[in-house]
């Protein structure tokens, strides 16, 4: 309907068409809206006048006598004592769940269970080889892991590693 609106203020329509346009200004809320924007801005490009002769003047002698108010009036019904003692009351509830976040015990992490001790002859190191394509597939995604803005200068480093046994 927007279309229409415009292409009758350009007066790009024929009888039948504008005619129709301008009965659905009467049911449409869009359209209407759409021939009230559309006026506005033709009345902003043109410098058309929206008001009156003399407004400004009547605008400024009303807002003239109007009292000027700097600070809002006090709520009913509070003293400043009342204010005081509700803005002090959330301050102490306040450092008190600050001072219980802090200080309220914490949950323990289980401990592990007693295991009898290894002896030393069963234990060996063992060294797993990881896939040739792995060191690949890390330096390609080095710039994704989350450490990368705790690193500092190290992802402009060059990655250079030298693999053993060769």
């Amino acid at each position: 309907m927007k279309e229409k609106i415009s292409a009758l203020m350009d007066g790009e329509l024929d009888q039948r068409a504008a005619a129709e346009a301008i009965g659905g200004l009467g049911r449409a809320g869009e359209a209407t809206e759409a021939w009230r924007v559309y006026h506005l801005i033709s009345d902003g490009m043109r410098d058309t006048r929206a008001f009156s002769e003399g407004f400004m003047a009547r605008f400024s002698e009303r807002l003239a006598a109007e009292p000027t108010v700097l600070a809002p009036a006090s709520l009913p019904g509070r003293t400043p004592v009342q204010r005081f003692a509700f803005a002090a009351a959330a301050s102490l509830a306040a450092v008190a769940l600050v001072g219980w976040l802090a200080f309220a015990p914490q949950p323990q992490a289980p401990q592990p269970i007693a295991q009898a001790p290894v002896p030393a002859a069963l234990v060996q190191a063992v060294n797993v080889p990881l896939p040739s394509a792995a060191n690949d597939y890390l330096l390609a995604h080095q710039g994704f892991s989350p450490r990368v803005s705790l690193q500092g200068m190290a992802p402009y480093v060059r990655t250079v590693s030298d693999e053993i046994g060769k």
